[in-house]
């Protein structure tokens, strides 16, 4: 059984969870950040990643580093700066790290990586496993590169595991406060057509899946973090109104003026990506919430 686990983004909300619960198994954790950390059972390093700085001592007696760090994808309009901003904070930080691990004494010995469903574009509603093409889209080209970075561990001998990770159902952050605030007024409308296939998890289950990953050592490559079945994004609307006890009338918000509040992020939220689970639970993996119904009410209930 591993040990001791460093986490990059762990301070977010999935690694906040994630560090809860692997501390409540009673791993060891530490956290890689720009800031001192407030937990006093976690022991927080300091980096810079803009900068190439890293406290080398953040890898000792460290046996799995689960990479979670990245700039939020829909926080700010997309301008060329931005793009950048989101690739590097991905890709550059991981690579520091595998930097340090070639120069300093270790017992790493597994990298696990977020990565996203955006890695498929747009794809209609074709079910799209962990060996469909990627899309051609910025989207897609930021899980490229992030999954890119994340495997130059294979070179190091490390089990290198990615999670494509889906819509994150949490009331404390991710889209779904986003996409439920407009129900909660009684004007929840489905977004462009409303077809688009949105493949989506609970958090309890993303955090079930990591722990899942770092425990069973058979596990490598890529696999879908996503619910086993997948909604479209007028049946998450709707499932979310009902659920609030809210109505569902307002007509669809039109692609033009996604186009004009959110420019090329629109991608985020119109794209239609209907993904398998069927890799990660052939492994053996049993989600909690596969029903989106259920999801939702533990949620909210």
């Amino acid at each position: 059984m591993y040990k001791h686990i460093l986490l990059t983004g762990g301070t977010g909300l999935v690694g906040a969870r994630l560090t809860k619960a692997l501390l409540d198994k009673g791993y060891e954790v530490s956290h890689l950040s720009r800031n001192p950390g407030n937990n006093p059972k976690v022991k927080t390093y300091l980096w810079n990643v803009a900068k190439g700085e890293i406290d080398e001592a953040c890898i000792t007696g460290v046996d799995t580093i689960v990479h979670l760090a990245g700039a939020g994808v829909v926080d700010k309009r997309w301008s060329d700066e931005r793009k950048k901003e989101i690739i590097d904070s991905r890709t550059k930080s991981i690579g520091l790290i595998y930097r340090l691990l070639r120069k300093k004494n270790h017992i790493v010995k597994t990298v696990i990586s977020a990565s996203a469903t955006g890695y498929y574009g747009d794809r209609g509603a074709e079910l799209l496993t962990e060996d469909s093409q990627k899309g051609k889209d910025f989207l897609a080209e930021v899980c490229v590169k992030w999954e890119a970075a994340a495997d130059e561990g294979k070179d190091l001998g490390f089990r290198v595991v990615k999670f494509r990770t889906g819509i994150v159902l949490d009331k404390d952050g991710s889209a779904l406060p986003q996409l439920a605030n407009p129900v909660k007024w009684g004007v929840g409308s489905p977004l462009g057509s409303g077809g688009q296939w949105t493949p989506w998890i609970h958090w309890r289950d993303v955090v079930k899946m990591y722990v899942y990953g770092i425990e069973h050592v058979a596990l490598s490559g890529v696999y879908n973090m996503t619910g086993p079945n997948p909604v479209t994004n007028k049946q998450l609307t709707k499932a979310v109104a009902q659920q609030l006890h809210k109505p569902f009338w307002a007509p669809n918000v039109p692609v033009f003026v996604l186009k004009l509040i959110m420019g090329e992020m629109r991608l985020a939220v119109l794209e239609s990506t209907r993904t398998s689970s069927k890799k990660i639970e052939d492994t053996g993996f049993k989600f909690d919430y596969p029903e989106l119904s259920g999801a939702l009410k533990e949620i909210y209930g």
